[in-house]
């Protein structure tokens, strides 16, 4: 049984979902086809980004413009950074001007002329218009994507929220698990190469952008809050929510700035290293990070299914305990990659089973962070402030990859004395996640928190873990 929400008189977009609608909302599907898409194109470009700077980067008189492997990573990494710290700008474009709908919709539309400047260009020219495109355009739709997810669910359908953002979050790794396939065959494929790695990803940004367009009269249309969100941000409230999160948001960033090196960058010019030939096939070594893709598939219902309830047979699994749990796997996955470069320093050509060991454990800390984050952000975050508190999150992405950007400009300065070997650089991140997911372990303990959802007065003053837990995985 359902009511009707409101709707806006110009528009006749509905502006609040109904509060007794038990169903799943009806602009569900349309977001997360747009998202599959979306995350389709975005990944396939970032898989080859690195080794086409590598590789394949050209003058304008058709010459050979090679970066070295330390300036290709360090800027694989500003362009992560960038992508990742817009989504402010986009959450306040979003929350108080321009609305959620209208926000995406313009800046997909800026997103694709991004995709098709690194298609028709591969100079360094090419290259700088099309990522500084893609970072306002991605960056910019981002908060505003997930936060939209949860403005289509009102009281009598809350409680598949939860199973939504997993949904969510499966959308994202389908549309890359193909992406990170196909991109990187077409980039070293002569038949193809850079135009067709590239172009591909901007097709399919086209027709995420069409999907979303389809669906806008199913979606809840949330109107911006003006300058309601400015004040909510600096009120008691808004101050309290802004410090509880970034004193989880710090640990994260450290976390980020190592799962960011799996996607295409520090990983993927490893595997370049080993031994590719894996369960009878030839891989290339721009394919081997489609094992996250691949793995995150299974590993959503596993952990929904089995592992959370597992684990909660023994003690309660809260949102931060997930989290907690996440961060000591990742530093267990960076072992194993320290382990392989320390075969490829020894001189031997280490098989990829390594580093498909050392993506099963990340997949797992993936799981149990960001989806679980995800969340998390969009419960703890006021009403007014879904978008910014959506864009907080992703600047623990931007964070992250900042450290990395410092490391690899530092490490390339010509003149240093002192550089950083690559096994060095890995048992150094291994050791800072360590220590980070100790000192997380205490924070937590203190954390209180109170959740929000469009449309409903906030649940009483509670521990956050007490509501989420409560909804079916």
């Amino acid at each position: 049984m359902s009511t009707l929400a409101p709707t806006a008189p110009d528009t006749g977009y509905r502006t609040s979902p109904s509060q007794t609608d038990t169903e799943l909302p009806a602009g569900v599907p349309y977001i997360i086809g747009n998202e599959a898409a979306e995350r389709f194109s975005f990944y396939g470009m970032k898989s080859i980004l690195a080794l086409f700077m590598v590789k394949y980067l050209m003058t304008k008189n058709g010459l050979h413009d090679n970066m070295s492997e330390n300036e290709a990573e360090g800027n694989t990494h500003l362009f992560v950074m960038g992508v990742y710290f817009l989504p402010v700008a986009g959450a306040l474009l979003a929350d108080g001007v321009l609305g959620k709908y209208r926000t995406i919709l313009w800046l997909s539309i800026v997103y694709c002329f991004g995709h098709f400047a690194l298609a028709l260009n591969d100079t360094r020219l090419g290259l700088f218009i099309g990522l500084t495109l893609i970072c306002f355009g991605a960056g910019g739709i981002k908060p505003c994507v997930s936060a939209n997810v949860g403005d289509q669910f009102g009281e009598g359908n809350k409680h598949l929220l939860s199973k939504i953002f997993g949904w969510f979050y499966f959308s994202i790794n389908a549309g890359s698990f193909i992406s990170t396939l196909l991109c990187p065959f077409l980039l070293e494929d002569p038949r193809f190469g850079p135009k067709w790695a590239f172009g591909i990803p901007g097709v399919a940004m086209v027709v995420a952008t069409i999907f979303f367009w389809l669906g806008r009269r199913k979606f809840v249309h949330v109107p911006p809050a003006g300058l309601g969100f400015v004040r909510t941000a600096f009120s008691a409230e808004g101050r309290g929510v802004l410090l509880r999160l970034t004193s989880v948001y710090v640990f994260i960033a450290i976390w980020w700035a190592l799962w960011d090196q799996s996607s295409g960058v520090e990983w993927t010019i490893q595997a370049t290293k080993m031994d590719l030939h894996f369960m009878g096939i030839n891989l290339l070594a721009g394919q081997v990070q489609t094992a996250n893709a691949v793995l995150i598939l299974l590993f959503i219902p596993l952990v929904n299914y089995v592992v959370y309830p597992a684990i909660n047979l023994v003690f309660t699994l809260t949102p931060l305990r997930k989290i907690g749990i996440g961060l000591f796997l990742m530093t267990l996955a960076f072992v194993t990659i320290s382990h392989a470069q320390k075969l490829i320093v020894a001189g031997q050509h280490p098989t990829i089973w390594w580093q498909m060991l050392a993506y099963v454990i990340l997949t797992l800390s993936e799981a149990m962070v960001s989806i679980t984050g995800l969340e998390f952000s969009y419960t703890q975050a006021p009403n007014s402030m879904k978008s910014v508190l959506m864009a907080l999150w992703l600047l623990a992405v931007s964070a992250g990859n900042g450290l990395l950007v410092w490391f690899h400009g530092w490490n390339a300065l010509p003149g240093s004395k002192t550089k950083i070997t690559d096994l060095q650089f890995f048992e150094y991140c291994t050791g800072i996640m360590f220590g980070a997911a100790c000192l997380f372990v205490i924070v937590a303990r203190f954390y209180k928190g109170r959740t929000y959802l469009q449309g409903a007065a906030e649940v009483a003053e509670a521990d956050i873990a007490a509501v989420v837990t409560r909804m079916p995985a």
